[in-house]
């Protein structure tokens, strides 16, 4: 009888050590944050079983390479959030070309809110002479054609988009180049749903996800400009098809579209998204066809948005991540996909797998 309290004792330590054995358990649901408080969950690298000796250097080479803002996302928690060179979680910085991809959305929830239709010639919305090429070429580009980056003008004349500088280069369709005439896309939203593409913009879109932000007028362009999370809480409607939560922001089918190959020249894009894993690509300002995967050491399902000096917003589907990163050109100014890329995912790659 003496010995019954030390056999309890010796099966409670038993049962206190196993438990403490266990592994956290990470919630496999998708996770979206609060739309109207800072509030968002976080799960731990070491619950992922990442390699989190290798994070220190992967945050070291960001802080070199000129980085403001990085985040990590994994299932929609965060992971990894930090801050770099005078940036914090309430500093805004431009999305500069990844926020193409935010005029890929609005196009798509225009059109089904029957706005628009993205094969019928522009001209049907901005009226003729919106180019200065001849009308019987003008009338052959779309919507389509803005968002796939085949309008067919000329890429080598600058980034104004005025008339006079929209000068024939091919028949629609028949030539890819990286043209800021995309920006025309904002202007037929704007004739056709009699808002400005700002005002249109938050109520269908940055409201319905919590997003800050404004769009600012750089000459012919409009910029927009937000915090990190911003830029996650977009990733992350990406990562989930165009759903936030239970809400559908932009039809699924239109978005599945835009995240596949648009066109049958630069097979790494879609509208207006920067696509992996294809057997070949083209870059901004040339016409040579390189061969290969866009960013060979990533995952061949990523998708992504890319911005001028290295904004980044990379969606990988198989392994539920979305990754932010905004700064200053990592190296040399550039207009999309840089050296970086490869680089940056060479210190990712160390951490996550």
């Amino acid at each position: 009888m003496k010995m019954f309290p030390s056999i309890i004792l010796l099966l409670l330590l038993i049962i206190s050590c196993s438990k403490s054995e266990e592994p956290q358990k990470i919630d496999t649901e998708l996770y979206f944050p609060s739309t109207t408080s800072n509030t968002w969950e976080t799960v731990s690298a070491e619950s992922l079983g990442w390699n989190t000796t290798e994070i220190d250097p992967l945050l070291s080479f960001l802080e070199e390479k000129n980085t403001k803002g990085f985040i990590v996302l994994y299932n929609g928690r965060i992971v990894l959030e930090n801050y770099f060179n005078n940036h914090s979680e309430n500093s805004t910085w431009y999305w500069a070309s990844a926020g193409k991809t935010l005029t890929s959305i609005m196009t798509g929830i225009a059109e089904e809110q029957g706005f628009l239709d993205i094969n019928k010639p522009v001209s049907t919305y901005l009226g003729t002479s919106w180019t200065s090429i001849n009308l019987d070429k003008e009338i052959l580009i779309t919507p389509k054609h803005l968002l796939t980056m085949t309008s067919g003008l000329d890429d080598s004349l600058g980034d104004n988009v005025a008339p006079e500088n929209l000068k024939y280069a091919a028949d629609a369709g028949f030539r890819w180049a990286y043209h800021n005439v995309y920006v025309k896309l904002q202007q037929i939203i704007e004739v056709t749903t009699s808002q400005t593409f700002s005002n249109y913009f938050s109520e269908q879109l940055k409201n319905k996800i919590g997003m800050t932000g404004t769009w600012i007028q750089l000459n012919d362009l409009s910029v927009y400009w937000s915090n990190t999370r911003s830029m996650a809480k977009f990733g992350l409607l990406a990562l989930n098809n165009g759903v936030w939560d239970s809400t559908r922001i932009i039809n699924s089918n239109y978005f599945n579209r835009s995240i596949q190959t648009s066109q049958t020249i630069n097979n790494a894009y879609g509208y207006l998204w920067w696509l992996n894993g294809k057997e070949n690509y083209h870059l901004p300002q040339s016409q040579y066809e390189f061969q290969g995967s866009l960013i060979p050491n990533t995952p061949t399902d990523m998708y992504a948005a890319l911005g001028k000096n290295d904004q980044k917003i990379y969606v990988v589907p198989s392994k539920k991540l979305v990754i932010i990163r905004m700064g200053e050109s990592a190296a040399n100014s550039n207009f999309a996909v840089s050296t970086f890329d490869y680089d940056l995912w060479e210190k990712i790659n160390l951490v996550i797998n």
